[in-house]
């Protein structure tokens, strides 16, 4: 009997840029309108070492990115599904009248797809590290409803949005099987996942731990 082929991750070479639209409203990845981060990158070395990301996770990386490309306007109804079911998340996302502007869930569902590639594919470099703070920061009474022009909630809780890490690694991982990858394989992808979305996390706290930009909204 033939053994199955291993298949080997990707090596990192140049970034790979993937978008989910031509267009994405509010989407400021890269760009002056973007934050900057008060993080430098050796602190972003040694967060990386903190949850032991390496080289080998940044490649299975880009091998769960060829996973989920196709399928980020799933795992995002995945996630907005929880979200929905449970009256005291979903009201962070509400309007005035306590209805969903479909507007709103539009743009930012496009932005939501978008950074599982960016995820996935994105060099970990000052660009990436600027995009995590305007995220952090969207959360936050600072900037959060502005990039829409929306009235909803004035802030995410921080905690809340640590919280719902456990349903973001969880959903993911069914979805990491659809290309008949080996459970190896996917297990080392979602591992990497895992780690890359606690490594976002804890750059995401960093406004809510300064009580200049967002005091009282843990």
């Amino acid at each position: 009997m033939k053994p199955k082929e291993v298949r080997q991750p990707e090596a990192i070479g140049p970034e790979t840029v993937r978008k989910v639209a031509g267009e994405i409203p509010g989407y400021a990845y890269g760009t002056p309108e973007a934050a900057k981060s008060p993080v430098s990158l050796s602190e972003l070395e040694l967060l990386k070492k903190t949850v032991n990301f390496t080289d080998e996770d940044q490649q299975y990386l880009r091998m769960a990115g060829e996973v989920l490309s196709a399928q980020t306007e799933e795992v995002v109804k995945r996630w907005r599904g929880v979200i929905a079911a449970n009256p005291h998340l979903a009201q962070y996302s509400l309007g005035p009248d306590g209805k969903p502007d479909a507007h709103y869930s539009a743009n930012s569902g496009l932005r939501f797809r978008q950074w599982i590639l960016d995820t996935c594919f994105r060099r970990y470099d000052q660009d990436w590290l600027n995009y995590q703070q305007e995220i952090a920061l969207r959360h936050t009474s600072q900037k959060k409803n502005k990039t829409d022009h929306v009235e909803s909630a004035a802030h995410v809780p921080l905690r809340y949005v640590i919280a719902f890490t456990a349903i973001i690694n969880d959903a993911i991982k069914p979805f990491l099987g659809g290309k008949g990858h080996s459970p190896a394989e996917i297990e080392k992808m979602h591992r990497a996942w895992c780690k890359s979305v606690q490594l976002q996390m804890a750059l995401w706290s960093e406004p809510y731990a300064d009580a200049n930009v967002a005091p009282n909204e843990w």
